[in-house]
């Protein structure tokens, strides 16, 4: 699923890849080339505006500035530093992570996209500045990984990508599916796609598409994170629940299914749905409970469950991980206690429906 062009994503606009004047390199500023080949300091300026005051060595010397003069300003002691080969900040000091992202482009050059950790801070879904920046270039160009900057030769370049001044980045299901290729971690991959799916960063659907359509290497812990996504789990300790489950061999429950009753009445949509015993579990976790009308909101989906006959559990995250045995002893009980009766007449939808 595409984002449409011309839709917002916080300040970014999102453009087709290949628009023209998207370019990043030299490619952009040849129509700043003095035919006197002298200093236009309107046109440095402009440059050095529009890129975070990051520039390349081509659009400097495009500018008028010449090698001498560029060597000038990023001597030692000079008023310009050299981020990247061929990439300078005009500033001493350290560099912002923008201008990180702004000189990443300008080295890997023309048609080049960042994804991966440093395209979702852009794309403010994520707000740590990572250790490196991944760009993705097109298959039939070869410039090679240096300093922070991490090269991904692909034949799947983005047909589109969301644009923040010249800083292009891949849109959230790409940058989302790269970065999990790059974890080790299952509590980690888990924690990043359950967040973005519960911001509303990123649909699953378009997640899919990536898993499918990218790389297969590094890929293995998306895969299991994403399956757990479309079987209803949409947090890192509900995941972290159906492995205590799954471990304990006890029946798979349906994840966050809408429950209706007879006539079609909403009932709830608990963590944990086991329709045979007509039990349901909840998972009360800090997080999502610090305001009493939170609290409030559970404690009245608790009464609404408890009014159509549903035995519900209360557990906590800390309670799963730490005392998992007497997790598992309350879960046995309420099923066994639930199936000696007739079934209770509710309907229920799972979460991917």
């Amino acid at each position: 699923m595409d984002v449409p062009l011309g839709a917002s994503w916080g300040t970014q606009r999102y453009i087709h890849a290949s628009e023209p004047g998207q370019n990043v390199g030299s490619g952009w500023h040849a129509a700043i080339v003095l035919e006197d080949r002298g200093l236009s300091r309107s046109a440095l300026a402009a440059t050095l505006q529009a890129q975070d005051n990051v520039i390349s060595r081509q659009q400097a010397l495009a500018c008028g500035l010449t090698r001498k003069a560029l060597a000038y300003r990023v001597r030692p002691d000079g008023p310009w530093q050299r981020l990247l080969p061929g990439s300078y900040v005009a500033h001493t000091g350290l560099p912002t992570a923008e201008q990180k992202d702004m000189a990443a482009l300008l080295y890997a050059g023309p048609r080049s996209v960042l994804t991966g950790p440093a395209a979702l801070r852009g794309l403010r879904v994520t707000v740590a500045e990572p250790g490196r920046r991944d760009v993705l270039v097109p298959a039939s160009r070869r410039p090679r990984s240096v300093g922070f900057v991490t090269i991904h030769r692909t034949t799947r370049m983005p047909e589109r990508v969301a644009c923040e001044g010249r800083r292009l980045y891949a849109l959230p299901a790409r940058a989302l599916a790269d970065t999990a290729r790059g974890m080790t971690s299952l509590r980690e991959v888990r924690a990043l796609i359950a967040g973005a799916l519960q911001r509303g960063d990123c649909k699953l659907e378009m997640l899919a598409v990536e898993l499918r359509e990218g790389q297969v290497r590094g890929s293995a812990l998306l895969r299991r994170v994403l399956a757990e996504a479309a079987g209803g789990i949409r947090s890192v300790v509900e995941a972290e629940f159906k492995d205590l489950i799954e471990r304990a061999r006890l029946p798979q429950p349906l994840f966050n299914a809408r429950l209706f009753a007879a006539g079609g009445t909403f009932i709830g949509m608990p963590d944990a749905w086991w329709p045979d015993a007509g039990v349901a579990a909840e998972i009360d976790s800090r997080q999502w409970h610090l305001r009493p009308d939170d609290w409030e909101k559970t404690m009245h989906r608790h009464r609404a469950m408890s009014r159509h006959g549903i035995l519900v559990l209360h557990f906590t995250p800390r309670q799963i991980r730490s005392d998992p045995a007497a997790v598992i002893a309350d879960i046995t009980d309420a099923l066994r206690a639930g199936r000696v009766r007739p079934p209770l007449p509710i309907c229920a939808r799972p979460a991917a429906a």
